[in-house]
Parts: C-alpha cells; sequence; structure tokens
C-alpha cells in the first residue's frame, strides 16, 4: 500500500496540472526563465566592479 499512496498525490497533481495547462492561460516557464537569466547578466555588468590594471 505504500507505493500506492505515495503515487496518489503526484498522479493527482499530474492531472490537475495537465487539467489546468489545457484551460487555462499559463505562462510559459521557459521563457519566463530566460528573461530573468538575462535580466540578472544586465544586473551584474552594472554593478560588476571595474577591473583593475595592477592585478597582473
Amino acid at each position: 500500500m505504500g507505493i500506492v499512496r505515495r503515487s496518489f498525490s503526484f498522479l493527482t497533481g499530474t492531472a490537475c496540472g495537465i487539467y489546468i495547462a489545457q484551460n487555462y492561460k499559463v505562462p510559459n516557464i521557459n521563457k519566463l526563465a530566460h528573461c530573468a537569466v538575462s535580466i540578472a547578466k544586465e544586473l551584474e555588468k552594472g554593478y560588476r566592479k571595474p577591473e583593475s590594471s595592477d592585478d597582473v
């Protein structure tokens, strides 16, 4: 009974996720993550310390 009990919540969540994805407008997570990474890179460039020439 242990495997049935553990997999029930997983299968229920999967079924609910499929239903929600098909019937509601859900944002594309890949596109959202790519946008967040590019914004983080731009922020990093802005706050990065300038390279010093005496580190040779």
